[in-house]
């Protein structure tokens, strides 16, 4: 089981919690756990929870095929479990992950990626979306260097710096450091827009090769925004 996955219930304590359907299942709730984006919704009987839980990774129970399946299996679109949370009433899960490609069996990231229009305001709706997708590229870009570091395709830049090893990634994220401030010297935010690009994207390659997910590094930030101001 993941060292990532806080249960304030014990096994035993959870199994007791859940208000289990006529056929035995809970909806689970299949969650982003960098960007909160909604990926899929799952059902999970008591075996499939207990894998989870024991696994680190997802197991549902397919009601059209009536058999346990572990999300990735067989695609390799694994999803590593961050946290698992039970509603007020017992009867939903949210398990929020870290994906390894897309959720969707169609090649899309989340199963709920067809929009539906509500009201006419489209600016309001424009501004929603704006901000609820404003840092998913970040983590479609860790799935992409993950993805690259599994599989080493060859002539790709982010291969060539996991062949070449940590120092090559650390001189690498030292120089694309020097470049930014260099930029924010010279006032050139043309220059340093690209450069802090650079910066970040060699940054997640470095988190990448240290194992550090980046979620770590967002509940970091959220620790510190939580803490009491002294100012």
């Amino acid at each position: 089981m993941s060292d990532e996955i806080q249960q304030e219930l014990s096994l035993e304590q959870l199994l007791e919690n859940i208000r289990w359907d006529s056929l035995g299942l809970v909806p689970a709730i299949v969650q982003h756990a960098a960007t909160g984006q909604v990926l899929t919704l799952a059902y999970m009987n008591e075996e499939s929870l207990k894998r989870s839980l024991a696994t680190g990774q997802t197991w549902f129970w397919s009601r059209s095929r009536q058999e346990l399946w572990n999300k990735g299996a067989t695609s390799g679109n694994t999803q590593q479990i961050v946290r698992m949370s039970l509603d007020c009433d017992g009867d939903s899960l949210v398990v929020q992950v870290n994906p390894q490609g897309p959720a969707c069996h169609t090649g899309e990231e989340t199963c709920f990626y067809r929009d539906i229009a509500v009201g006419t305001d489209q600016a309001l709706k424009k501004a929603a979306d704006s901000h609820n997708g404003r840092f998913a590229v970040l983590a479609e870009l860790e799935a992409v260097i993950a993805e690259r570091e599994r599989t080493r395709p060859e002539g790709a830049y982010t291969t060539y710096l996991f062949d070449k090893g940590v120092d090559k990634i650390l001189k690498k994220v030292g120089e694309e450091a020097s470049e930014t401030i260099i930029a924010a010297k010279n006032k050139d935010n043309d220059e340093l827009r690209l450069e802090v690009s650079d910066l970040i994207y060699h940054l997640l390659v470095l988190l990448q090769e240290r194992k550090l997910p980046l979620d770590d590094i967002m509940a970091e930030l959220s620790r510190r925004h939580e803490r009491p101001r002294r100012d």
